[in-house]
């Protein structure tokens, strides 16, 4: 056995948990649905079609009024569509979120979760 094969094997397991223990539900008024962020304070609350969403500034606010696809998001678990404003909404320790579409998704996704998820194409550099 080579020395990185080794190396792998002593830290796989910790790197497992670590990733775990960071996933943490949060309140979906806190996150920019638009960076698909979390942050430390309540974002902008815009409303379509009766549900709410939140964004972080006057361009994610406008986003979130006119672009369908900005109030949706995959669950990493399901692969189905999911509705932002209605969705159980995870951070990881960089404050990046994922959506779920209940909280027995995130469950399933937590207890495997080795921190794998696609990141945000979102291209809004700045916040």
């Amino acid at each position: 056995m080579n020395v990185f094969a080794v190396v792998v094997l002593l830290v796989a397991p910790f790197s497992f948990a670590a990733a775990a223990e960071d996933l943490r539900v949060v309140e979906n008024e806190k996150v920019c649905m638009v960076t698909d962020m979390l942050f430390g304070k309540k974002q902008i609350p815009v409303t379509h079609a009766g549900k709410t969403y939140f964004g972080c500034c006057q361009n994610c606010k406008k986003t979130l009024s006119e672009d369908a696809a900005a109030r949706n998001a995959i669950d990493p678990v399901t692969g189905k569509t999911v509705d932002k404003a209605t969705a159980v909404i995870a951070a990881r320790a960089d404050n990046s979120v994922l959506y779920f579409e209940n909280r027995k998704s995130f469950e399933a996704y937590a207890k495997k979760s080795v921190g794998a998820a696609k990141p945000s194409t979102s291209d809004h550099s700045g916040h």
